[in-house]
């Protein structure tokens, strides 16, 4: 059976889970949750109903969250590009990373989305203001973790840069990375000349219009 990923392009975390399948050329069915495919999300729904994307269906067994999508290629679909060391102490550093990636720069980054999506009446001044704060903070540690470093965690291209690719992305967007955070931003030119997240951009492109800040055209 042919996996079966049920995702939107201009997601940031379904673009998380693209990169992984690009990075090795695994052969999967792209389920397109969008209004001209109601079929989809019911689908979606029966086998994961909180409803959230990605979700990849593997000959029944069914993996929600982009993270969890990345182990069970690894395990169940490896390829030439190994995502997750295994070297059990890089492992672990690669897993961390991720979680700072999706808690500390995607997450603060969609506070300050979903607050722009709101209607007027019901926004949030106050979590717009600890979105920007959080993104701050992490951008100053990013900036000094990534000096000297290519990649994220190690060597080479893993589980932790998928992460980071679409959260520096947008983040981006919604509160600009300061000129100052040279070796950030170096890093995140980076994450955007890899053909793989390339692809995942380009792909996405279509739909730069629904972004509710505005999307840039530097990138």
């Amino acid at each position: 059976m042919t996996l079966a990923l049920y995702a939107h392009p201009f997601s940031s975390y379904c673009q998380k889970a693209l990169i992984a399948l690009y990075e090795n050329g695994t052969v999967f069915d792209f389920k397109l949750l969008d209004p001209q495919s109601p079929a989809n999300f019911e689908t979606l729904k029966k086998m994961w109903p909180v409803g959230k994307f990605p979700v990849l269906e593997d000959d029944g067994i069914v993996v929600p969250e982009a993270t969890s999508i990345i182990e069970h290629l690894a395990v169940y679909h490896p390829g030439p590009v190994s995502l997750i060391s295994e070297d059990p102490k890089l492992a672990v550093h690669v897993r961390m990373m991720d979680r700072i990636f999706d808690n500390y720069v995607m997450t603060p980054m969609n506070w300050i989305v979903l607050n722009a999506l709101r209607p007027a009446e019901a926004r949030d001044p106050l979590a717009v203001e600890q979105g920007r704060t959080m993104l701050d903070t992490a951008y100053t540690w990013l900036d000094r973790h990534m000096a000297g470093r290519e990649w994220a965690s190690g060597e080479t291209f893993s589980l932790a840069d998928c992460a980071a690719a679409p959260s520096l992305f947008y983040a981006d967007w919604a509160h600009p990375i300061a000129d100052d955070f040279k070796d950030l931003r170096a890093y995140r030119s980076r994450l955007l000349s890899r053909p793989s997240f390339a692809r995942a951009v380009d792909e996405a492109r279509p739909y730069r219009q629904y972004f509710p800040l505005g999307a840039p055209d530097r990138d």
